[in-house]
């Protein structure tokens, strides 16, 4: 079975789709998709359906649910050549103690390559390859073809899982446009960076990399503003200061008299803020 999360949801099977249309169905499928090969608890698949006012008929009709996923793997098992045919849908989407289980018997999971690639990087950005970090951490973000899960109407539990998901992408983001910048890319980082601190306002990490990409373009005033922009909100917004690691980037750029050659270094606050030089 190969499972794809990281957009819409695409669940096959021998290459052909199990992916109900019914939306409580698809619901089901997804949470048991983004569990791949683990127990998915009745419970929690009842609070994903109904959250907390289930029907008093709530189990049935998860099983009537989970009867309407099995229909569609038998039918993809009864298509697919091989050894799939030997396999019944209890075989794929098992029954077991307390819940639900879809094995994948091997296939693909996007999540799972996903998290391998970002761990791949993470490991070699620490270990000073920065240029092999960007490759693997740039791969990994390709395999997200949008917003995770989004045709699925989601409850409770998936709501959590794409925050979850949405913040491992927003950390691997931020850690290739890093390795990007101490590889000298601060010209082509810019206009995606333009985007980013667009959209997320007061991610002080993603603003430090646009303030080093401006002022290492030349384009030092604009670093500057980008910066009170920045303190702007915070202050507005969340009655707080930008942190001890950007006020020194924001001092670095006040001192600096011309943008510096490339190169980046962690500030010393935990958090993992560009500096100028």
């Amino acid at each position: 079975m190969d499972i794809e999360v990281l957009g819409a949801l695409v669940v096959t099977e021998g290459g052909f789709s199990v992916t109900p249309t019914a939306p409580k169905a698809r619901q089901v499928l997804a949470l048991l998709a983004v569990h791949a090969d683990r127990v998915v608890s009745v419970p929690d698949l009842i609070e994903e359906l109904w959250g907390g006012n289930p029907p008093r008929s709530a189990r049935t009709t998860l099983q009537t649910y989970v009867l309407q996923v099995r229909e569609l793997i038998a039918a993809a098992l009864e298509r697919a050549p091989g050894d799939a045919s030997s396999r019944t849908a209890k075989d794929v989407l098992v029954t077991a103690p307390g819940g639900y289980t879809l094995h994948t018997s091997g296939g693909t999971v996007d999540v799972r390559e996903f998290e391998r690639l970002v761990g791949c990087g993470y490991r070699t950005s620490d270990a000073g390859d920065f240029r092999r970090a960007a490759r693997e951490l740039r791969d990994a973000l390709a395999l997200w073809t949008g917003s995770a899960l989004l045709d699925v109407r989601t409850g409770p539990r998936l709501d959590m899982e794409i925050r979850r998901l949405e913040e491992t992408w927003l950390c691997a983001l931020d850690q290739r446009i890093d390795a990007d910048l101490r590889l000298g890319r601060h010209r082509e980082l810019l206009s995606e960076l333009t985007v980013l601190v667009s959209r997320y306002r007061t991610h002080e990490n993603l603003h430090a990399h646009y303030m080093v990409a401006l002022h290492r373009s030349g384009r030092r005033s604009e670093a500057l503003d980008a910066y009170h922009r920045l303190r702007a909100r915070l202050v507005g917004e969340l009655g707080l200061e930008p942190s001890a690691g950007l006020q020194r980037l924001q001092r670095s750029i006040l001192r600096a008299g011309s943008a510096p050659a490339p190169g980046t270094a962690a500030a010393d606050t935990g958090e993992r803020l560009t500096q100028v030089g």
